[in-house]
């Protein structure tokens, strides 16, 4: 069955539920119906979208995401259902028990991802991976010499420019990547949740104030999935163009396509679920070392 990226941003509209299906209903339009299950993250950013509380729990039963843009059409919240898989208390406990080293091993295994798949990414693109996949080998576990650090200054120079800063208030490239990111955000912050893990108790990040902090840490490996969209979209439209219909129509369809991953062609629904359920397995002790699905 295939999960669907659902953006409302140009339309009066109000979401209800029937017959297990979300309803969104346009004045001047036929309803457009979704059956729950299908409806994998909601993003709202029209002030004039009003949705039922049914539509509200019966995304979160059905283990569906809602995000709501503020004025700026930035991405401002994130509904997450409470209870998204039979074991989740036992996992729960699991992953709060973990011990220090153990995170640090699998935040160096996910650092090492991103790194390659920005080099990878810097290859395609200028023909020169930057160094990005020599620095790669050198995360240790924990990653104490901040390699990520480096590793970013670099690649951002040379993907966007030496002009380009990664600044989430910027009226460039940044505007793309805030909205890629948060709706990429929401798909795995969808699978932690799936797979009975708790999105805030991250391996890496430790924002007090981040309810999602596991999920920011295992989508590092994928934000090169939405800068290589905002890389080629720019290009073609230069580095201020709007963050309108046609961007966003861009984002969702490369986010809802096929990536291939040892050796088979697979959604990033599919890739999040895995690199979750991975890491479930290091939590529980069934596997030694956390290994990120390569894209």
């Amino acid at each position: 069955m295939t999960e669907r990226v659902i953006d409302i941003a140009d339309d009066d509209a109000r979401l209800s539920v029937r017959n297990e299906c979300l309803v969104i209903a346009r004045e001047g339009h036929e309803d457009t119906t979704v059956p729950l299950d299908r409806a994998a993250v909601v993003v709202i950013s029209n002030p004039r979208v009003s949705v039922t509380q049914a539509a509200l729990a019966g995304l979160a039963q059905a283990g569906g995401m809602l995000v709501v843009c503020d004025s700026k059409r930035m991405p401002a919240a994130m509904l997450l259902p409470l209870e998204a898989h039979f074991a989740q208390g036992e996992r729960f406990a699991v992953q709060a028990q973990a011990p220090v080293p153990m995170l640090k091993r699998t935040w160096q295994s996910i650092v090492r991802a991103k790194l390659r798949a920005q080099a990878g990414l810097l290859r395609e693109v200028r023909g020169d991976d930057g160094g990005l996949a020599e620095l790669a080998s050198r995360v240790r576990s924990g990653d104490p010499g901040n390699v990520e650090a480096e590793a970013s200054r670099r690649y951002w120079r040379a993907l966007f420019g030496a002009r380009f800063r990664r600044n989430r208030d910027g009226e460039d490239e940044n505007r793309l990547l805030n909205y890629g990111y948060a709706v990429l955000r929401a798909i795995v912050a969808r699978a932690v949740c799936a797979a009975g893990l708790h999105p805030s108790l991250g391996l890496h990040h430790h924002n007090r104030y981040d309810a999602f902090r596991l999920a920011d840490d295992l989508m590092e490996p994928f934000r090169p999935v939405v800068d290589r969209m905002v890389f080629y979209y720019c290009r073609e439209h230069g580095a201020g163009a709007p963050l309108d219909r046609d961007a966003k129509a861009v984002m969702v369809r490369t986010l809802m396509g096929r990536f291939t991953t040892e050796g088979e062609a697979r959604t990033l629904f599919d890739i999040a679920a895995r690199a979750a359920a991975l890491l479930v397995d290091v939590f529980a002790v069934k596997a030694k070392t956390f290994k990120f699905p390569e894209l």
